[in-house]
C-alpha cells in the first residue's frame, strides 16, 4: 500500500476546481497497472494461477456531489496553504494536490474487467473492490461531523460506514479459492449504498 493520507479535513473538491496535476492518475491508474504487470508476469512466467484484487469506490458507480477530487499527499511532502478562497469559491476546492477520485475510479472498474479478460486465459482471476467510507484515520477525520455523516448514512441501508475488517475481509475471499469462479466482478462493501 502507498503511503498516502490525507492533508486536510477539507479534502472533497468539486469537479469545477479541478486542475490538471502531476501524479493525478498516478495512484488510482497507473500504479494499479504497473504493479499488476509485474505480478502478472511472475505468475504466467511460472505457470501459476493467481488473483489480484483493485480496490475502488462506491465513487465509481455513483456520482456524489463534490466526489471529484479528495486531497492526499505522501507524508513527506508539505500540504500548501490554499490560496485566499473567493467568495463562490469553498476553501475546500483550492487544495492543488489532488486525485481524481470519482473518474479514476470508474476507470479502475473498466481496467479491472479487462484485465481479468486478458488474465483469465492463464488463470488469474482479477476484481474490484467497492467500499462506501471506510473509517480508517482519513474517514474518521472527514466523515466524524454527524450532521455531514447523517447525509451519507441516510443512503445507506445498514445505517453505518465500512470498518477496515470489512474492507479487508472481502478482499481476503476475493484472493482465496472460495472465490475461484468470480472474476472481472466489482464487489461492493457498502452497506447497500449502491442500491439505493
Amino acid at each position: 500500500m502507498l503511503p498516502w493520507r490525507c492533508c486536510s479535513p477539507s479534502w472533497r473538491s468539486p469537479r469545477r476546481r479541478v486542475t490538471r496535476e502531476p501524479g493525478s492518475f498516478d495512484v488510482n491508474l497507473r500504479a494499479v497497472i504497473q504493479v499488476s504487470q509485474i505480478v502478472a508476469r511472475g505468475l504466467i512466467a511460472r505457470g501459476a494461477p493467481g488473483s489480484i484484487v483493485n480496490v475502488s469506490s462506491q465513487a465509481s458507480q455513483r456520482a456524489l456531489t463534490n466526489h471529484s477530487v479528495y486531497c492526499e499527499q505522501a507524508p513527506a511532502v508539505p500540504c500548501p496553504s490554499p490560496p485566499t478562497p473567493q467568495p463562490e469559491q469553498p476553501a475546500q476546492a483550492l487544495h492543488r494536490l489532488s486525485l481524481l477520485t470519482g473518474s479514476t475510479k470508474g476507470a479502475l472498474d473498466m481496467l479491472t474487467k479487462v484485465m481479468a479478460l486478458e488474465l483469465g486465459p492463464h488463470q488469474i482471476r482479477v476484481n474490484a473492490l467497492n467500499p462506501t467510507v471506510v473509517m480508517t484515520p482519513m474517514g474518521q477525520a472527514n466523515w466524524s461531523d454527524p450532521q455531514k455523516a447523517k447525509t451519507m448514512l441516510d443512503r445507506i441501508p445498514l445505517g453505518k460506514f465500512a470498518e477496515v475488517e470489512n474492507v479487508v475481509d472481502t478482499i481476503l475471499f476475493l484472493l482465496s479459492d472460495r472465490s475461484s469462479m468470480t472474476t472481472g466482478s466489482t464487489v461492493p462493501v457498502d452497506g447497500g449504498f449502491l442500491a439505493t
